[in-house]
């Protein structure tokens, strides 16, 4: 039987705005992180790929060994 450990890793809780531009593509935004934000076709696609940005803006400023530069911090991810 393996050791199983539980890992806490604070991610910021995250709000997402959208728009819709005139030739139809969704745009979504997330205000607490300056220059986070991402186009898809729809409106799920945008949220997606928002999403991703942000986690990946999170692990290069933590592999740099700053904080993320967002407000509120307040999510754990359990890993078996």
């Amino acid at each position: 039987m393996r050791n199983r450990r539980h890992l806490e890793v604070a991610v910021p809780r995250l709000n997402i705005e959208f728009d819709q531009e005139v030739d139809g593509r969704w745009i979504a935004d997330i205000p607490a992180m300056p220059g986070v934000m991402a186009y898809g076709k729809t409106r799920g696609e945008a949220a997606l790929a928002v999403k991703v940005l942000a986690l990946r803006v999170i692990a290069s400023e933590m592999e740099q060994k700053r904080e993320p530069d967002c407000r509120e911090l307040d999510i754990s991810i359990a890993c078996a």
